[in-house]
């Protein structure tokens, strides 16, 4: 057991990105549930223990990140610039593709009423956002979803954890009202 957790920890530190569940089975010959409870085993380590990292859940996928109480001095010795936040545009669409999702920029645009196409483009470019298919209709617009880099920037691990609408939102003929 203590050698298969080091193995994970292993593969989950070299990917350096989100790494599947299912491809973690495949290259332990384990089933699901083993796998699952063995990276939840670890990631309370690392919790209870208080270290420097942190193993995260989004969706069927596990990282290895840093703990976020410690983000502003690895921000430092990195001598990274912090990102600019999102324009309210950019909020406004990141929204209506988690919640609506999959969906199309005119489906965006007509929630909005204005155009969002250097919006979608640069959230896209952010990594936030991602094409997924196009639409089975004429003209076949392209289909966008939330990418696990907004899941991991929002801290979330799925897309259940969205908060609810707000009370009384609707949707009606495409645009939403209160």
């Amino acid at each position: 057991m203590k050698e298969i957790l080091s193995v994970l920890e292993g593969i989950l530190f070299a990917a350096g990105d989100a790494v599947g569940v299912e491809r973690l089975c495949a290259l332990l010959s384990l089933e699901r549930r083993e796998v699952e409870a063995m990276l939840a085993q670890l990631a309370d380590e690392y919790r209870f223990e208080r270290r420097g990292i942190r193993l995260v859940r989004m969706e069927n996928r596990w990282q290895l990140v840093s703990a976020p109480e410690h983000a502003e001095l690895i921000r430092a010795a990195l001598e990274e610039r912090r990102a600019p936040p999102l324009s309210k545009p950019a909020l406004e669409v990141l929204a209506i593709v988690a919640y609506y999702q999959p969906t199309t920029r005119a489906y965006i645009d007509q929630v909005r009423g204005v155009d969002s196409s250097n919006t979608v483009v640069t959230l896209t470019e952010k990594g936030l956002i991602e094409e997924c298919g196009r639409l089975e209709v004429p003209g076949r617009p392209i289909q966008y979803r939330t990418t696990p880099v907004f899941l991991r920037s929002f801290g979330l691990s799925s897309l259940e954890e969205l908060p609810e609408l707000p009370f009384g939102l609707t949707e009606e003929d495409g645009q939403l009202s209160l």
